[in-house]
């Protein structure tokens, strides 16, 4: 069937308040051009991120019901723990209160100052997390990920020649190697099985741990499965087990792939970085067996959890994502492709080339998406990358200028993508209008979350 099939029934609703754009215009010069700083009420369809946004399932819900609110040792915990292990088979699970803790905790006890994470992609809280520990974020994708039309499926790899050469140039200058899957930063490609099984090989005869940001595994194992040779009668789950068997480690935001509002966790097969891990974990997150996290919570990912792998909900979401980036082509924007798995990136930087990247194209077209129709996306740019090189204390910027628009899991249906697609019509047809915006005030760290900034005039 052509029409996309939500595979649930909508039980509870919520209401969308409706403005003008006279008034989204008003909102956005109060809120210094920055969609961070819009209040969620002002509105229409966010796809600012899809972390901790997608709607929970009717199992969640009740699993929050018997949610073990116990300190130390909490059913909910053993609940969460049994799956966890029986998903990746890792030895140490170490539950976090999100994706970023997992990051900080991880990269604090391998310590990173002074030395090289690389990875096919860093996304933003963890190249900020190795910068503020005084490492270096270096980024190593194939080179077709810097090529938004390039159709190759497996853009979220990473460069195995030149890993090989840093592995045996440098090692002693690496902390670890990291690969993204799905690569957020590189418009959610996926990394294939192969990859993942070199990168692990070479890390491992080098002596160098490897590790997955596995946050996407599960949209990442689907993709494995349908583009993969020899991946398409295995199932996800068996899938997402080879992945992670292939790692010494993982972080993991339960916010994506967990399908939970909150949570995510740290995970290690080595006893005596464990140890480390769990001391700094008791420190600044909670008791090992929670980690800041609510005994319902634990519940709500152990159920997130089997149910991401489920194949009627995973060729749902691709499908959904698909739709939205071949509407978008037809409405004239390109995009990054082949469209990902939680997310569609428009290629701000050849859609307005008249914008050059230190007037911040992508942070223009959100704003323009904002304007026409109420949808707020998130730029990831030189405000989301540039800045000062700690490095080198030279002004960078980005790669790429995108446009990301991320869907919030089991939220919107088909009709809400088709009016999107009628504004990023709107959009396009203004094109010409759109002007660069400059930075008035920012941080040293993450600056576009709370970046003020203003319209250039000309």
């Amino acid at each position: 069937m052509k029409t996309i099939f939500e595979p649930f029934r909508i039980k509870t609703v919520e209401p969308l308040r409706m403005t003008t754009r006279e008034e989204r215009i008003n909102l956005l010069e109060r809120a210094d051009w920055n969609l961070f700083r819009v209040a969620a009420d002002d509105i229409l369809i966010d796809l600012l991120t899809d972390s901790g946004t997608g709607a929970m399932s009717a199992e969640q819900w009740a699993a929050l019901n018997r949610g073990d609110e116990s300190y130390a040792g909490s059913r909910s915990w053993f609940r969460f723990e049994q799956r966890v292990h029986e998903l990746t088979g890792f030895k140490h699970i170490i539950p976090t209160h999100q994706g970023r803790a997992a990051e900080r905790i991880l990269f604090s006890c391998l310590g990173v100052a002074g030395k090289m994470v690389i990875n096919n992609t860093h996304f933003d809280t963890t190249r900020a997390n190795v910068e503020a520990l005084g490492g270096r974020a270096v980024d190593i994708p194939v080179p077709e990920a810097r090529i938004p039309s390039d159709e190759s499926p497996f853009k979220g790899n990473i460069d195995l020649g030149e890993l090989e050469r840093l592995l045996t140039t440098a090692p002693e200058q690496i902390a670890c190697v990291m690969i993204t899957v799905t690569n957020n930063s590189g418009g959610g490609q996926p990394a294939s099985l192969e990859n993942l099984r070199a990168a692990s090989e070479l890390c491992h005869r080098a002596g160098i741990p490897f590790y997955l940001d596995a946050c996407r595994f599960a949209e990442n194992a689907w993709f494995i499965k349908m583009r993969e040779p020899g991946c398409g009668d295995r199932t996800v789950e068996s899938i997402a087990r080879e992945m992670f068997s292939l790692a010494d480690g993982a972080t993991f935001s339960a916010k994506k792939d967990g399908l939970a509002n909150i949570g995510g966790f740290l995970a290690a097969h080595n006893d005596q970085l464990a140890r480390q891990e769990e001391e700094l974990l008791i420190l600044t997150e909670g008791f090992p067996t929670y980690g800041g996290l609510a005994g319902r919570d634990l519940e709500a990912i152990a159920v997130g959890l089997t149910e991401v792998v489920q194949e009627d909900y995973l060729r749902y979401r691709i499908a959904a994502t698909r739709y939205l980036g071949e509407g978008l082509m037809k409405a004239g924007m390109p995009i990054v492709r082949p469209p990902g798995g939680h997310a569609v990136y428009v290629d701000a930087g050849t859609f307005l080339p008249h914008i050059p990247p230190r007037e911040l194209p992508a942070q223009a077209l959100a704003c323009a998406f904002y304007v026409e129709g109420g949808v707020r996306g998130v730029e990831i740019g030189t405000l989301m990358f540039g800045g000062k090189d700690p490095a080198t204390g030279k002004e960078r910027v980005a790669p790429l200028e995108l446009l990301r628009l991320a869907i919030p899991r089991r939220v919107y249906t088909q009709s809400h993508v088709d009016y999107l697609l009628e504004v990023a019509a709107e959009v396009a047809a203004r094109r010409q209008e759109l002007r660069g915006l400059r930075i008035v005030e920012e941080s040293v760290h993450l600056r576009h979350f709370t970046a003020r900034l203003a319209p250039l005039v000309g």
